[in-house]
């Protein structure tokens, strides 16, 4: 059963965070889709996949949803194996996502691009926490809430 929460988590959250950073491009008017999942694919081949056209997307596409399984994996042993299994899953996502942003942009931008930490603009804070809490952080804890038994 956690194997299948797990997929399921892992492509459900993926996919959500995945069309949010492109929908979040394309409104922004850059239109330059392509040139955010090789910048996700530059954080761990270097600056060179920033060439490699389609191939570089989707290396950042893969590495996106390697990163996905580590935050699902975290994410269900800790909705089974921690504190967080008794707390509602709306509060136990909501401080996973903020977890989540921190670690994200908190240690790993930082360390690989030089991104300060928090965003003094308050509106790109606002946008890159969004999806760590209402697409990863809650979205992950409601599947993985266990049900009481039935009678």
């Amino acid at each position: 059963m956690d194997r299948s929460l797990f997929l399921k988590a892992w492509l459900l959250c993926g996919s959500l965070d995945a069309a949010y950073a492109t929908g979040l491009t394309l409104v922004r008017g850059t239109g330059n889709v392509g040139g955010v999942w090789r910048g996700v694919a530059s954080g761990p081949f270097g600056n060179a996949a920033d060439t490699w056209g389609l191939g570089g997307a989707l290396a950042g596409l893969g590495v996106h949803f390697a990163i996905m399984a580590a935050m699902v994996a975290i994410g269900l042993w800790l909705a089974r194996q921690s504190p967080l299994a008794g707390v509602a899953p709306w509060k136990a996502g909501t401080l996973y996502g903020f977890v989540l942003y921190a670690v994200m942009y908190g240690l790993v931008l930082p360390q690989r691009f030089g991104v300060p930490f928090p965003n003094p603009d308050k509106v790109k804070l606002a946008l890159a926490l969004f999806p760590h809490v209402f697409l990863v952080g809650i979205p992950m804890f409601v599947l993985f809430r266990r049900k009481p038994p039935l009678s």
